[in-house]
Order: C-alpha cells, then sequence, then structure tokens
C-alpha cells in the first residue's frame, strides 16, 4: 500500500500518492460514468486513498462522481475548493469544451473569495459531493496568475472581506480539518501567510524536476511555519511524463513547450536513460524528498493510467541517477533528492 504522511499542524495523515480528479470532470475528453467510476476503484485499491477535487473540474461533474464512490468509505481523505460559485445557465448545451473541460453540466462559473461566497462554495460542494463531510479546503486560484491587474480585489475578498475567516471558522468548529491554497504560483501563498495560518498548500507545476523556483524562499517559509505543501502539476503540463524523443508538439505549463524548455527536458531524459530509468518515475518521485511535501497527486484518467502511475512510484532508481542529475546542473543544488535518503 501507500505509505502516508502527516500534515504538519493538524495531525491528519494522507497517502503520499494522491488522486487528482480533475479527469473525472472530462478535461480534455469525455469520461463514461463507468470508466470515471472504475478508475477511482482501482486507484484507491491501489492505496491512492487521498482524493483531490474543486468544482471547476467539470462545472460540478468531478465531485458527483467522486462523492457517489466515496460516500460509504471510511479510509480516505478528500479535499475540494472554493473562490468560484457554479449559477445555472439555460442557454448551456452539450458537451462541447469550456474551460479544458468536455462536461454538460450547465453551469457557469463565478469568482467570489469572499465570507459570504466561501461559505456558500462549501455548502454547495457538499450537496454535490453527497457528503456529510470535507477534510480539507483550498482557495482555488487566487492570485497574480489568474487575476492579473484584479487581484489586489480578489485578494481583498480574503482578507478584508473576510474569505479567509469563514475557513478558520470552519476549521475551528470541526467542520473540516485543514485549509489552505490550491495554486500555480508560490507568491501568493507567502503574501497568504502574511494574514492567516495556513495548514497546506496544493502547488501545481512550480516544484517538479523540471522546475525548483519555489525552492529557496517559499519551501523554507512552509517548513519555517509547519505548512505542508502537496504536489500537483508534477509532469508539468505533460513533458515530463511523454519526454520529447517523440516529434511534438510538447506540453508545458498549459501551452506549447518554448525550445528551452524542450532542450532542457532532452538533458534530464539522457540521464535517465542512462540509468535505465523512466522520466516519468523520476519526476513522480523527486518531489516527495523535500520535508515540506507530503503528497504528489498526478490527474488520473483511466484504470491503465493508474497501474502505470502507481509503477513509476515504485520503481527504485538508483541513487547514481539523483546525484548525476545534480553535477550536471539539471536540478537545484540545495535540492533535497531521493537519491540523498538512500
Amino acid at each position: 500500500m501507500i505509505p502516508k504522511r502527516t500534515l504538519a499542524r493538524t495531525g491528519l495523515a494522507i497517502s503520499e500518492l494522491g488522486f487528482g480528479a480533475a479527469s473525472l470532470g472530462n478535461l480534455y475528453r469525455p469520461v463514461g460514468d463507468g470508466e470515471a467510476r472504475a478508475t477511482l476503484e482501482a486507484a484507491l485499491a491501489a492505496g491512492l486513498t487521498y482524493v483531490d477535487t474543486a468544482p471547476r473540474y467539470g462545472h460540478g461533474l468531478s465531485e458527483r462522481r467522486v462523492g457517489d464512490l466515496l460516500r460509504d468509505r471510511k479510509d480516505t481523505v478528500l479535499s475540494t475548493k472554493v473562490g468560484r460559485l457554479l449559477t445555472p445557465d439555460r442557454s448551456l448545451s452539450g458537451d462541447g469544451e469550456r474551460y479544458g473541460f468536455r462536461s454538460a453540466m450547465p453551469f457557469e462559473q463565478v469568482y467570489d473569495y469572499s465570507h459570504d461566497g466561501v461559505m456558500r462554495s462549501y455548502e454547495d460542494s457538499l450537496q454535490r459531493l453527497g457528503l456529510a463531510r470535507i477534510d480539507i479546503l483550498y482557495v482555488h486560484d487566487i492570485g497574480r496568475l489568474t487575476h492579473g491587474d484584479d487581484h489586489e480585489r480578489t485578494f481583498a475578498q480574503l482578507t478584508t472581506g473576510g474569505g479567509f475567516r469563514a475557513l478558520e471558522r470552519l476549521r475551528d468548529s470541526g467542520a473540516i480539518n485543514a485549509f489552505g491554497l490550491g495554486v500555480n504560483e508560490w507568491q501568493v501563498c507567502l503574501e497568504a501567510m502574511d494574514h492567516v495560518d495556513l495548514d497546506v498548500v496544493l502547488l501545481a507545476g512550480r516544484y517538479t524536476l523540471l522546475e525548483q523556483t519555489a525552492l529557496a524562499t517559499f519551501l523554507p517559509a512552509c517548513l519555517a511555519r509547519r505548512v505542508s505543501v502537496v504536489i500537483g502539476g508534477a509532469y508539468n503540463s505533460g513533458i515530463l511524463a511523454s519526454g520529447v524523443k517523440r516529434d511534438g508538439p510538447h506540453y508545458y505549463d498549459y501551452g506549447q513547450a518554448p525550445d528551452d524548455i524542450v532542450e532542457r527536458v532532452r538533458r534530464l531524459e539522457a540521464v535517465c536513460d542512462r540509468h535505465g530509468a523512466p522520466l516519468a518515475a523520476a519526476a513522480l518521485q523527486f518531489p516527495l524528498a523535500h520535508p515540506a511535501v507530503v503528497s504528489v497527486i498526478p490527474g488520473l484518467g483511466s484504470v491503465a493510467r493508474v497501474d502505470q502511475t502507481r509503477a513509476l512510484y515504485a520503481r527504485k532508481l538508483p541513487a547514481d541517477l539523483w546525484r548525476d542529475l545534480r553535477s550536471e546542473g539539471l536540478v537545484d543544488a540545495e535540492t533535497p533528492l531521493p537519491g540523498d535518503l538512500a
């Protein structure tokens, strides 16, 4: 089974390999109910008992599917997100792609990080999930990367507008175990730490085998403040899963990878090849060596992908692989590596 790690501030234990449920919201392609159920069942059976979803994923579809399977289980940890409200829109029909999801759920997404918006989002999620409890709530996609010039206004909804206060009320009352941010940028996490005691941050794409921008300031701050970190986007939108040996396009950070990123992945892949190691296995295992990290949650859209991911996670990689990556300057010299633990 998959070992568990404990969130430092709460004592909540989660599996160090989790299940990102965006795919169950029909991310980029339709997934039938049967396939969605079989995928999550396979993940739970393999020990991936930490499941992360969000209202955004399929405009509510992912939450519905996740809740239907978790309803009678006692051995799972569930996180979902606040910050977007789903409002019905009768003009929507069909499963054409919207915001990356091929879901026919007829809801539009509206940002609201205020006290009342957070509370309504939490209560709406309980209804969609059909569950009486959510373990972790993340504030979804706050920050300049998402909101640009509107960042000051949206962030103020959390501070002076009471969004953080709502989350503290839920945690203090025992309604949830923990809360934090679910984001693609670490800078806003440091900003949030000046206003509230976060328990956990779900950081996507910024601490990976390819990119360690979070290493110098964000991760040390998390250790100092006992904020646990969950890593999403460990494959940087797929380029670390597929490599670059095949003809492109290659995808990085939700778009086509620039030439310098392709070349860096080529060098990473060459080191892995010398040691007979799959690049995807190194990418999946890399973040777990940092002491602030408690879980890595790849998005999994099929039973085959669950099986493949479980094998990559369990693959024994030689310590020399990690040392070569460091000596060739392909990871930051100060980065903790799995080989350091050997």
